[in-house]
């Protein structure tokens, strides 16, 4: 019996000898593992990666394995220089300084994304709370969206007769699909106990709307804003392109027929920075939003 009680003694002291031991093991990995998921690592990282791409960029093109014409990070980075310098200048209408194409381009966006949202986001909460409804105009839904929206941008020409008009027609068309479907999914998706609970309390079709399926269908509707942002900002250069006047659209093709690839990658980093700025605040708010 005694040899019994020493060996459980033993075999309990090893044990708590073991886990103990383990224990700052466990520690010193996740000590590592957070050092090693360190943002200025990754900012590192990044840094080094940009600094590879443009030596290999320019180990391209000083060994001549690009067109005469192909853009260099020496001449890009002059041509950036030039243009970002007196970007405010006007001289005539179509000659103007690229911060006047990058507001012509954002009004436009921003015209047609809000006109975008007034009508996808009622006509979601409709269409996601009524079944039948939701049926019969499923097979337009399904044959319109998949639809190029710069396929419809000649019969926006033809019926508006204006080429600013049909751009923001087209951004309208861009922008409508994403936030209507993942509104009628988020109306869809919101658990039928809660609309049961407020009818319970006696709440009305308009209270329900305000308090139960306006928030709980929010962070759905917010996700689809910021496809729709997104597709919108993509959308305008192509169609500035075919539709010509002021914009970033018409920056580029125009720097194309002087052959001026310089400035067209530079306008494809400002094209770049400013959706990506149009994405991190449709980002910051839906990081806001939080129903629970």
């Amino acid at each position: 019996m005694t040899t019994l009680k020493n060996h459980s003694a033993s075999t309990s002291t090893a044990h708590s000898t073991d886990t103990h031991t383990a224990a700052p093991h466990r520690g010193n990995t996740d000590g590592r593992k957070k050092r090693r998921d360190s943002p200025w690592q990754a900012m590192g990282l990044g840094i080094a990666l940009f600094i590879a791409f443009i030596a290999i960029w320019q180990s391209v093109a000083a060994a001549g394995w690009l067109s005469g014409i192909a853009p260099t990070p020496a001449r890009t980075w002059d041509r950036a220089v030039e243009i970002l310098s007196d970007p405010f200048y006007r001289d005539g209408p179509a000659s103007v300084g690229i911060f006047w194409h990058m507001v012509a381009s954002l009004r436009r966006v921003l015209i047609g994304f809000a006109i975008a949202m007034v009508i996808a986001i009622p006509l979601g909460f409709w269409l996601g709370s009524s079944a039948t409804f939701r049926r019969a105009t499923d097979p337009f839904v399904q044959i319109l969206r998949p639809v190029s929206p710069l396929a419809w941008l000649p019969l926006g020409l033809a019926l508006l007769r204006d080429a600013e008009n049909t751009a923001v027609f087209v951004i309208i068309l861009s922008a409508l699909w994403p936030t209507l479907l993942n509104t009628i999914e988020a109306v869809r998706g919101i658990h039928p106990t809660y609309k049961n609970l407020a009818a319970t309390l006696g709440t009305n079709r308009m209270q329900q709307l305000l308090y139960i399926v306006g928030p709980a269908a929010l962070p759905g509707i917010i996700t689809g804003m910021r496809q729709s942002l997104s597709t919108a900002w993509l959308v305008i250069v192509a169609a500035e392109m075919l539709v010509g006047g002021q914009g970033v659209g018409f920056f580029v093709w125009n720097m194309w027929n002087r052959l001026d690839i310089d400035a067209i990658v530079v306008v494809i980093v400002l094209i770049g920075v400013i959706g990506l700025a149009l994405d991190y605040l449709v980002a910051s708010l839906q990081k806001v939003v939080r129903y629970d």
